[in-house]
């Protein structure tokens, strides 16, 4: 029988400092957590070992399958199409509040097409797989034995043993020039200075691995995690009385975006930031950072990794 740990990378555990009170509000209070040690993919699943799973279970995606109009009340029928939400740049700056300039709900773009019916994966197997909605990766994640990480594992993990450093890989960006992560390089949205290889995703692997042998936690493609997200850490993290010891976050009922009260779709965390986060615009490749990603919603620039919780490592 395969070791379902192939490829995954032991993380001892331990207590940390998770969050921040220097960044985006979301991320406070930094407090500190306590992990028991987990297995974790090295690197975000691929599109190689993603098809291995559709292969082997014929599963289909939700972004491959049009949506029930009994989930999305008041809809037009004519909207109701299967599709994923693609990245396509504006050609010149603008409203950098309106994502709306840059992201399109595209018909039929999915794992297998992730820029629409024209486009593929040819030749990218070593790519994280995108356009995959929570139901996709918990799909995955039960098939290959393993299961989503906390937020708090995803963060003790990316932060390689650098308790309180600003990256993954320390507390200066670029050392002595160099890159560590696939991040959009220019002026987001409509300028990437980036090599034409560096404009979207890159082989998993591409960059430097943090210090616990970890590839592309920060960078590439943001990361599902099992948590359900909040606008803030909880209030109680800030007690002085105790240290949370493997926290799983808040409740769904909690994660509705509250700007849209008329959409009742709950959010999970995702982390790490991706190809598309600049200094000019969402710093969030970071290993404190954090997003709300509605759970029907995939996008080009969203993957995920397992995790695998065990006492020891017998």
């Amino acid at each position: 029988m395969p070791d379902v740990r192939r490829g995954m990378c032991w993380i001892p555990g331990g207590t940390f400092r998770m969050g921040s009170d220097v960044h985006y509000p979301e991320e406070a209070p930094a407090h500190r957590v306590t992990v028991d040690g987990f297995w974790i993919d090295e690197a975000p699943v691929t599109n190689r070992r993603f098809r291995d799973f559709v292969r082997a279970t014929g599963y289909r995606t939700v972004a491959e399958s049009p949506p029930d109009p009994k989930d999305y009340p008041g809809a037009q029928p004519d909207m109701l199409y299967a599709g994923s939400l693609a990245f396509s740049p504006p050609r010149q700056p603008g409203d950098m509040r309106d994502w709306t300039r840059w992201w399109t709900f595209v018909r039929g773009a999915n794992w297998r097409h992730p820029y629409g019916p024209g486009s593929s994966i040819k030749g990218l197997d070593d790519h994280p797989v995108v356009h995959v909605a929570l139901r996709d990766v918990e799909a995955y994640a039960a098939w290959a034995g393993k299961g989503l990480p906390t937020e708090a594992e995803w963060e003790f993990a990316a932060r390689g043993g650098l308790d309180g450093a600003e990256y993954a890989w320390g507390d200066v960006f670029s050392p002595a020039g160099r890159l560590m992560a696939n991040t959009w390089q220019g002026d987001f949205p409509h300028l990437n200075t980036a090599p034409r290889t560096y404009k979207r995703t890159t082989p998993v692997g591409s960059f430097p691995p943090n210090g616990y042998g970890l590839f592309d936690m920060i960078g590439n493609v943001w990361e599902w995690t099992s948590d359900w997200y909040g606008s803030a850490h909880p209030a109680d993290a800030l007690k002085a009385c105790c240290v949370p010891r493997n926290p799983h976050g808040g409740r769904a009922e909690d994660s509705f975006d509250p700007r849209n009260p008329q959409v009742r779709i709950p959010c999970k965390v995702v982390k790490g930031g991706s190809h598309l986060c600049a200094p000019n615009y969402c710093r969030r490749y970071r290993p404190a950072a954090r997003h709300a990603q509605p759970v029907d919603t995939s996008m080009s620039h969203v993957g995920f990794r397992c995790v695998l919780r065990e006492r020891n490592r017998s």
